[in-house]
C-alpha cells in the first residue's frame, strides 16, 4: 500500500509519497495476504525535464511485469521527444493532455495487453500535476484503473485554488484532517440513518470536525513541510496499528512551481550521493 499527498497553494504544487511497496499473495485459505513489504518503491516522478510537470502513483505497483516506475519512464521518454516525434510542444501543452497520454500508456497499451488481468479487487491511481502552458494555477489530474475499467482522467478539485488531497491508505489522514474515520458512514447506516440522508449528514459532521491545515497564501516551504508531515503521520499510524508496515521507507518529495518548474526536495538514491551527478532522474 501507499500514502501519496498533493498540496496545492498559490505558489506551488507539492507531491509526496512513501516508498513501501507490498507483495501480495494468498494464505492457506486462498485469501489475499501480504507476503513481503519492500522499502524502495518509486512513486513520485519527473515527467519532462525543464517543465513544471510531475506525477505520482499509488495502488498497484506494476502492470504485468512492468513496474509503474518503468512505465512512468516510458511516458517521460515519449513526452520528451520533439513535437514532430510526438513529444510535448513546450509552448502549448495542457496537464489534461499529459494525463490522457498517461492513461493511453498505462491502460490502453499495458493493462489491456495483459494475457491474465489481475483477479479480485484491484486499483491503480496515477496523478499528473503541474502547470499547463501559460497557466498561472497548478492542476492535478487522476487516472484511475479500477477492477479492469478506466475512464478518462478527472481533474481533482478544479474549483479551488488550494487543497490537500491524499490517497492510498486514508485512515490516519481522514481522522486528522476530516475528524473522523472513513468507516463512520457505514456505522451511521447501521445505526439507522437513511442512506439518502447520509451525504448531507457527513458534510454537516465535517463542517464541525475538519481541520483546514492549508491556506492559499501558504509559502512553498510550508507546503513542503505539510506534505512531509502528512506522509510521516501515516507512516507512524500504520507502524503502530496491527498488521504489516505497508506504508514506510523514505519519503520522496517534489515541488512544481510556475517559474522554477520541477524540483526534487527529497529523494532516495541507490548509490552514494557523492556519485550522483544527475539531479532530476527517477
Amino acid at each position: 500500500m501507499t500514502i501519496c499527498i498533493g498540496v496545492k497553494v498559490h505558489d506551488c504544487l507539492v507531491l509526496a509519497a512513501d516508498s513501501a511497496t507490498s507483495l501480495v499473495g494468498q494464505d492457506s485459505a486462498g485469501n489475499p495476504a501480504i507476503v513481503n513489504v519492500y522499502a524502495h518503491g518509486n512513486k513520485v516522478f519527473n515527467l519532462v525535464k525543464g517543465l513544471p510537470v510531475a506525477a505520482m502513483t499509488c495502488g498497484m505497483g506494476n502492470i504485468g511485469s512492468a513496474s509503474i516506475s518503468s512505465i512512468a519512464k516510458e511516458l517521460r521518454r515519449e513526452l520528451s521527444e520533439t513535437p514532430e516525434k510526438g513529444g510535448l510542444d513546450k509552448n502549448s501543452y495542457t496537464i489534461e493532455d499529459i494525463a490522457k497520454r498517461a492513461k493511453a500508456i498505462l491502460y490502453d497499451r499495458h493493462y489491456k495487453d495483459l494475457e491474465f488481468p489481475p483477479n479480485g479487487d484491484h486499483s491503480l491511481e496515477f496523478y499528473v500535476g503541474g502547470y499547463s502552458s501559460g497557466s498561472r494555477s497548478a492542476e492535478l489530474w487522476k487516472v484511475l484503473i479500477f477492477n479492469g475499467a478506466c475512464h478518462e482522467p478527472e481533474e481533482q478539485m478544479p474549483d479551488t485554488d488550494h487543497f490537500v488531497t491524499w490517497s492510498g491508505q486514508p485512515e490516519a489522514l481522514s481522522r486528522l484532517l476530516l475528524g473522523f474515520s472513513p468507516a463512520v458512514g457505514d456505522a451511521l447506516l447501521k445505526a439507522g440513518v437513511e442512506e439518502s440522508k447520509l451525504p448531507a449528514l457527513m458534510e454537516l459532521i465535517k463542517g464541525h470536525t475538519a481541520s483546514p491545515l492549508v491556506e492559499p497564501a501558504m509559502p512553498t516551504g510550508d507546503a513542503i513541510a505539510l506534505a512531509d508531515f502528512l506522509v510521516d503521520v501515516t507512516k507512524q499510524y500504520v507502524h503502530f496499528r496491527h498488521g504489516a508496515d505497508t506504508v514506510g521507507g523514505d519519503t520522496d518529495i517534489a515541488t512544481v512551481t510556475r517559474y522554477e518548474g520541477f524540483k526534487w526536495i527529497r529523494r532516495k538514491h541507490f548509490y552514494p550521493r557523492s556519485l550522483n551527478m544527475e539531479t532530476d532522474h527517477v
